[in-house]
């Protein structure tokens, strides 16, 4: 083979190369960035019998039954100052009677849902599967604010509880 059209072969593979490479580069490049899995907002972490609950370790959720809009928002506001782990904040199920306010739980005898219960005055406990994470507290019309609870309480039995999530 003539010196010439090795040279001119071998430009022609390199060419092809660049183009087949170009092509690859702006394909990744243009490609949609994979879906991130949102974090959770809570964990379940195990409490022992004799163990102090503190706020920052409940997270807590909180649903307006009430007329007043951004109750559940200045509730969840109240609740985070005070330690709490914020859950989730929104408007609960239509239909919902609420006066003053409840906690939804499957687990009554909680000790999150026993702090939670220190901090809000007029609270009753409901046994309810819920779907939102950690403690769900419903807040209705007559509801006023959040009290000042205790720091922590001592776990009466062993719990799972529904922690803030490390970021």
């Amino acid at each position: 083979m003539l010196s010439g059209a090795r040279t001119l072969l071998t430009l022609a593979v390199l060419a092809l190369l660049v183009v087949l490479a170009g092509a690859w580069g702006w394909a990744k490049l243009t490609a949609p960035l994979p879906k991130k899995e949102p974090a959770p907002v809570c964990t379940a972490a195990t409490v022992k019998a004799g163990d102090h609950v503190f706020p920052a370790q409940v997270t807590v959720s909180v649903l307006n039954a009430s007329r007043r809009e951004g109750l559940a928002g200045r509730t969840m506001s109240s609740l985070t100052t005070g330690g709490f782990g914020a859950g989730d904040s929104g408007n609960a199920p239509k239909g919902t009677s609420v006066s003053v306010a409840q906690i939804w739980t499957p687990d009554p005898s909680s000790p999150a849902v026993a702090l939670v219960k220190a901090w809000l005055p007029g609270v009753k406990v409901v046994r309810r599967q819920v779907t939102e994470p950690g403690v769900v507290v419903v807040v209705g019309d007559k509801f006023k604010d959040v009290g000042q609870g205790p720091k922590s309480i001592t776990a009466s039995k062993d719990a799972t509880i529904c922690s803030p999530a490390l970021s």
